[in-house]
């Protein structure tokens, strides 16, 4: 299995960084002619509605697969590398290590309880405070741990770029202070779900290691034989912090495919063929919400899952989405029985995720929508 150094652009904060997009892969023009020929014989409603898609909306954009009730329903690439490439879909990572939670769950060897600093006895942490004892594997499941860790805001102590600053970034999340929650901040207790949501990497690395020291396998070991051993994929490349822990939080390379078949398992209940890779209960759980977004946008935060509204006929659904810098998406939508994958290279763009967003609520959903019948409200 490939290792590399990881780069400090894994996940959603370098679209404040100053990374710099990477160049289009291909014109509009070329796109549309390799990938939907207009009338073309067996031609998808898919196919013809990507071909009205504007160049903005598909700009950066090297991959598109799309299932819908278990079978693929469109394949596109945009990009050289075509079907058997890995793309970094970065923060995309931090579901695939909630799924890892929820398999070494099942096998009785963590806990959705388990107090994170028992699994690590020898670090003798800053900031000491009783609070802090007391996260827990949920906790960082859920984004909404008592830590300082907030990667949306470049002054929080635990914003994931100053933890690429250091060797050990365990510890990093481990030393933070508790967060403090002036009078305009929901407290836990006042939020809904009892949780105060604050997105942070650090917390989602660290729940890597703990998955290691519960299972006693490496990372990328356990994510190999346990899940993705059954779906058949056999292309991984893990980032890898300066001290060689898997970074769980993003920098994960996949295929499209794989990143579409990994979606598919919470449609089918945790099962790939005969093969129960995490339980049907660990598969709704991941999908329900635990946390509320607190922007005015109506967003949920399940396990490692965004939770969003996208309008389609007249109705509002819910998607359930991995989500990665540069508007790398994998959306798993249960009232249409369907995933989608967009992968891209917008990284650092700031409308990055309005942008694939845009491009399937406009063009993918109402085709996914118009083929079950007109969707359920929910």
């Amino acid at each position: 299995m490939y290792k590399n150094p990881v780069a400090p652009e894994l996940s959603d904060t370098s679209d404040q960084t100053g990374v710099r997009p990477l160049k289009i892969l291909l014109p509009l023009l070329a796109l549309v002619a390799s990938a939907q020929p207009v009338q073309a014989q067996g031609e998808s409603d898919i196919d013809t509605a990507l071909a009205a898609a504007a160049e903005d909306e598909l700009s950066g954009v090297t991959s598109i697969v799309i299932m819908q009730d278990g079978a693929l329903l469109a394949e596109h690439y945009f990009d050289e590398g075509g079907a058997n490439a890995v793309r970094n879909t970065r923060s995309a990572t931090k579901t695939v290590t909630g799924m890892l939670a929820g398999i070494a769950i099942a096998d009785g060897t963590l806990g959705l309880d388990a107090k994170i600093p028992g699994f690590f006895p020898e670090h003798e942490p800053l900031n000491p405070d009783l609070r802090k004892e007391n996260v827990t594997v949920e906790d960082l499941l859920t984004m909404s741990s008592i830590a300082e860790c907030n990667d949306s805001n470049s002054f929080s102590r635990g914003n994931e770029e100053r933890m690429y600053l250091i060797e050990d970034w365990v510890g990093f999340y481990l030393d933070l202070p508790v967060r403090g929650f002036p009078a305009w901040s929901a407290r836990p207790e006042d939020s809904p779900y009892g949780r105060a949501f604050s997105y942070c990497t650090a917390g989602v690395v660290t729940l890597g290691a703990v998955i290691e020291k519960a299972t006693g396998k490496q990372l990328e070991d356990f994510a190999a034989t346990r899940l993705f051993a059954p779906l058949g994929i056999d292309k991984a490349e893990w980032q890898f912090s300066p001290l060689g822990v898997a970074m769980g939080g993003g920098g994960l390379a996949l295929t499209s495919k794989s990143l579409a078949s990994l979606g598919q398992l919470f449609l089918d209940s945790g099962k790939a063929g005969q093969t129960q890779v995490f339980s049907s209960d660990w598969a709704s759980a991941s999908l329900e919400p635990h946390a509320s977004i607190d922007d005015g946008r109506g967003f949920e935060y399940g396990y490692l899952f965004w939770i969003q509204p996208f309008s389609v006929g007249g109705e509002t659904v819910s998607a359930r989405l991995m989500s990665g810098n540069g508007g790398n998406k994998v959306i798993v939508q249960p009232e249409t029985n369907s995933v989608t994958v967009i992968t891209t290279t917008n990284f650092g763009q700031r409308d990055a995720h309005a942008k694939s967003e845009r491009l399937y609520e406009k063009y993918i959903l109402p085709v996914l929508h118009q083929n079950h019948g007109g969707g359920t409200t929910h």
